[in-house]
């Protein structure tokens, strides 16, 4: 009998689920100009608004469950570290998570 095996999901693998989120946050017309990439910053690179971050955090936490508790590191951060999130750290956190 087969058993289903649930394996951690990579940085790699991770950071295209994520990239996909942003994407869909806001918006293919707008994406497809951009790289996306583990440097890419929220607010610099990819100018996402709060209320789009929010949108991700949603994605986030509705995919990765309660073992990712993203809006509960983030709120752990100061303004200066917000600016300075790109997406290699989001990536981090969630693989440190899982």
């Amino acid at each position: 009998m087969d058993s289903l095996v649930q394996t951690k999901p990579d940085r790699k693998e991770i950071l295209a689920v994520l990239t996909q989120f942003i994407v869909e946050v806001i918006g293919e017309e707008f994406a497809e100009d951009l790289v996306i990439n583990n440097e890419s910053s929220f607010t610099k690179d990819l100018e996402m608004d709060s209320i789009e971050i929010v949108a991700f955090s949603e994605k986030v936490k509705l995919h990765f469950g309660v073992r990712v508790d993203f809006t509960g590191w983030l709120s752990g951060m100061d303004l200066d570290q917000l600016i300075a999130l790109k997406l290699g750290h989001i990536t981090a956190y969630i693989e440190s998570c899982l």
